[in-house]
């Protein structure tokens, strides 16, 4: 499926963590099926001087899926810099992305991260700025007090050339207290649709599913992936669940049961399936339980 400009086998995505989406790190989650990963946040200006410990944080691997660089800068031009620094040490990058969300202080004094909130015409220029890099620019943002403020937000993202904008729902003044709101998530996928991916609180595979029923392209796991890493497993793995459902409905039920209440349930499994619209489509007019499995397992 194609999300943010990029080719993705599902809508499961590892978010950029501070301190911990290392190598090692995104390599784990790839293999546990996260669809794309994101390096820490790189900063643009150590890049820019060149600092060693800056420039390893660019180390890559062929055992990673897509890989989303998260720079941070205070405006464009510090950005584009560092943008190109990086892409000359590493080119094996599948996208740029953009850190408007970061709430800590150490990273907002210098007016990076959640400050560019407040700054939407810095923001906008950031964004044009990378696109004449040729790559995919993935944004990260929160939430702002007021739910049109953070649209209009987003608005001035996407009119920038934003490929995909990732909404956290808290405010950078709750840093990662209280619970994020999910109806501004809901109101930006209503209103920008194809281009908003969700972040926050997601614990579950039911939050999963309720972010990717608003509208969501695709959702980033951040803290609730390294409190249960198996999160993206068990998301991948309940089509074999189902197909085991599928099976055993057949023989206590029949074929014709099993084919009603496998349509109700396929749906909402495929979301994550690349190809996921063509296939919920084929398995909602099929009349086969033995089509529907192999919809369901096709690669």
């Amino acid at each position: 499926m194609l999300i943010g400009g990029l080719e993705l086998k599902n809508r499961l995505c590892l978010a950029p963590l501070a301190g911990i989406t290392s190598l090692p790190v995104r390599e784990f989650f790839t293999e546990l099926g996260a669809a794309l990963t994101h390096t820490e946040m790189i900063s643009c200006a150590g890049l820019i001087r060149d600092n060693a410990k800056t420039c390893d944080m660019l180390g890559t691997s062929e055992r990673e899926g897509p890989l989303i660089i998260q720079l941070f800068a205070p405006d464009s031009n510090i950005l584009i810099y560092g943008a190109e620094r990086a892409i000359k040490i590493c080119k094996k990058f599948s996208g740029l992305g953009i850190n408007m969300a970061c709430p800590m202080p150490k990273i907002t004094k210098n007016s990076c991260g959640a400050a560019l909130l407040h700054k939407p015409e810095t923001a906008g220029e950031m964004v044009r700025g990378l696109k004449t890099l040729g790559y995919p620019v993935w944004v990260k943002i929160r939430r702002l007090e007021k739910d049109s403020d953070t649209l209009n937000f987003i608005e001035t993202l996407a009119n920038s050339g934003a490929d995909n904008v990732c909404l956290h729902g808290r405010t950078a003044s709750q840093r990662y207290e209280g619970l994020a709101d999910r109806n501004i998530t809901r109101l930006a996928a209503e209103n920008f649709p194809g281009l908003i991916s969700a972040s926050g609180d997601v614990k579950s595979v039911n939050d999963i599913d309720e972010y990717l029923s608003f509208g969501c392209v695709a959702v980033m796991l951040a803290r609730g992936a390294i409190a249960n890493p198996f999160l993206f497993s068990d998301s991948v793995m309940r089509i074999d669940e189902l197909i085991k459902f599928a099976k055993r409905a057949e023989e206590l039920c029949g074929e014709h049961k099993a084919v009603v209440l496998m349509k109700r349930f396929a749906g909402s499994v495929l979301r994550f399936a690349e190809g996921s619209a063509d296939k919920r489509k084929r398995a909602c007019m099929s009349t086969s339980l033995h089509e529907i499995i192999e919809i369901l397992q096709e690669q």
